[in-house]
């Protein structure tokens, strides 16, 4: 797969949009543990990107990436 792949999907042009019930699930699930911690290594504009974002929507990056994994996973899995 492209390193850009995500990039060249339509789906992912324009604003981004998340339902107020998933964020919510979302921040919830990090108190509730079971997690196991990985490592993604990014460059530091793409992470400065992220914490701009997630602090206009008023949470963390590291949630505002667990969102992005998770709806990027449903998106695939319904296209299958």
């Amino acid at each position: 797969m492209s390193r850009y792949y995500a990039r060249s999907q339509k789906m992912y042009e324009g604003s981004i949009t998340f339902d107020d019930r998933l964020l919510l699930e979302a921040m919830k699930r990090i108190s509730k543990g079971r997690r196991k911690p990985t490592s993604v290594a990014l460059e530091e504009p793409v992470i400065q990107k992220l914490k701009r974002i997630a602090e206009r929507k008023g949470i963390s990056y590291q949630v505002l990436m667990r969102m992005f994994i998770l709806d990027g996973l449903r998106r695939l899995e319904a296209m299958a």
